[in-house]
């Protein structure tokens, strides 16, 4: 293939020798790399080339010549359009294979580690699971109507027309194309810009960005909507701190965390649909029973919590210890946390807002000498953090990733500089049919 700056409109054929972190098929043309969306890895397809880059170019599938083994048929019919999943092509276990491997080869590039042990891959329900995020909304002029969605995988600029999406939650899945139709009669169809919706186990809802006042009759119409589906109907007029419930007066969120051990009570958080929460519930369950096998909490420890959040890790922690005490940068949060605490009925768990990508050590939980650290970063890590921390007396950490990338690198940091083993780790698949990589690992003294 010529390789001018134009974009060539004739389809051309490439071999995929690799998969991408983002799940797009790698391939070689002229010695210049090509992601390729739709492909996988051993395909020979028929590609068109879509933009041109200094470094690499990228293309979309035309036709598949030589399947792959792990190709399946996508259960969406917006599949090729929307970028909300990547990986609906490629089979479950080829998946996971897949996000283990990412999660290994930035081990070895990234943190020059590896662990002595993997640990078996945390998998669940890998459809209608997710019941946090938010639909881009936009009134398209040419069409005559709104769409609401996630972006298009091949325009992100775009809103991607579909009208169910089957990875959401039951409540909101099925009823996309209906959330667009409300909005296209709404008299300010043009004000709303985006929705939020946060399902707890009881209660799905949804937060309206609308960017004028709605006049009563827009909000009857919502209201009416919420009623009629069973959703609970925030709006949002400014900033997060402007979210105020339309109806319901007074709706509920919450979740509750069952234990796996007979001996301690179940846990119940109350949090606000803005505030951060796993998207998937099931495997939420899941994830928390295994970092307490691995965090292996016993009667007398004292722990630390850090990026504790609304307390997902904190308040079952605390049914196990002696103490813990949580530690997050949202002031919202840490508020919630501890009102959770109260309402469980727990007084062993304390929390303190930091900026934990700022110094701390002077700070008193800081200084302290804690038995086992739990921590559940961001995407940017926690390099910062490990400056410091942990403490000499601190025998094991349970590092809960959701950016393979940092984990590797403060793996490096933990083993090198702390002198901890990398004794295990594994991916667990939150996020099913995406390219996301979140995993679990222990380090021990």
């Amino acid at each position: 293939m010529s390789r001018s700056n134009s974009v060539p409109a004739t389809p051309f054929e490439a071999t995929i020798t690799d998969l991408s972190h983002d799940g797009r098929g790698v391939a070689r043309v002229d010695g210049k790399a090509l992601f390729v969306s739709g492909a996988l890895l051993g395909e020979q397809v028929m590609v068109r080339l879509r933009k041109r880059h200094r470094h690499f170019d990228e293309a979309e599938v035309v036709e598949v010549i030589t399947p792959s083994p792990h190709r399946v048929e996508p259960r969406c019919r917006h599949f090729a359009e929307c970028s909300g999943c990547s990986m609906q092509h490629l089979d479950a276990e080829a998946q996971i294979a897949a996000k283990q491997r990412v999660l290994a080869e930035n081990f070895e590039r990234i943190g020059k580690v590896a662990p002595q042990q993997w640990l078996p891959p945390l998998t669940g329900e890998p459809w209608a699971y997710r019941r946090k995020g938010r639909l881009s909304v936009r009134h398209v002029l040419k069409k005559g109507r709104v769409l609401v969605g996630f972006r298009e995988e091949a325009n992100p600029r775009f809103v991607a027309d579909i009208q169910q999406c089957e990875v959401l939650h039951p409540a909101i899945g099925p009823k996309v194309g209906l959330l667009a139709e409300l909005i296209n009669g709404l008299d300010a169809v043009d004000a709303i810009a985006q929705i939020e919706f946060a399902g707890g186990d009881d209660t799905m809802a949804l937060v309206f960005r609308h960017l004028q006042p709605l006049g009563e009759v827009d909000l009857a119409a919502l209201t009416a909507f919420g009623q009629q589906h069973g959703l609970a109907i925030y709006l949002q007029p400014g900033n997060n701190s402007s979210v105020h419930p339309l109806w319901p007066a007074q709706p509920r969120l919450a979740f509750r965390i069952a234990s796996d051990d007979a001996r301690f009570a179940d846990v119940e958080l109350e949090f606000e649909p803005l505030d951060f929460v796993q998207v998937n519930a099931n495997m939420n369950q899941r994830m928390v029973a295994h970092a307490m096998a691995l965090l292996d909490p016993q009667p007398t420890d004292r722990v630390l919590d850090l990026f504790c959040g609304l307390g997902n890790f904190t308040l079952p922690i605390a049914r196990r210890v002696a103490e813990v005490v949580g530690v997050e940068g949202e002031h919202g949060l840490v508020q919630r946390a501890a009102q959770n605490a109260a309402r469980n009925g727990i007084d062993n768990a304390t929390f303190h807002v930091a900026n934990l990508f700022e110094d701390q050590r002077a700070s008193d939980w800081a200084r302290t000498p804690w038995d086992k650290v739990l921590l559940d970063p961001p995407r940017a890590g926690a390099d910062q953090l490990l400056a410091y921390l942990p403490h000499r007396k601190t025998q094991r950490v349970v590092y809960v990733s959701c950016h393979p990338a940092s984990l590797a690198r403060d793996a490096g940091i933990l083993v090198n500089q702390h002198g901890f083993t990398l004794a295990s780790a594994g991916v667990m698949d939150m996020f099913p049919h995406t390219a996301h990589v979140e995993s679990i690992a222990l380090f021990e003294r």
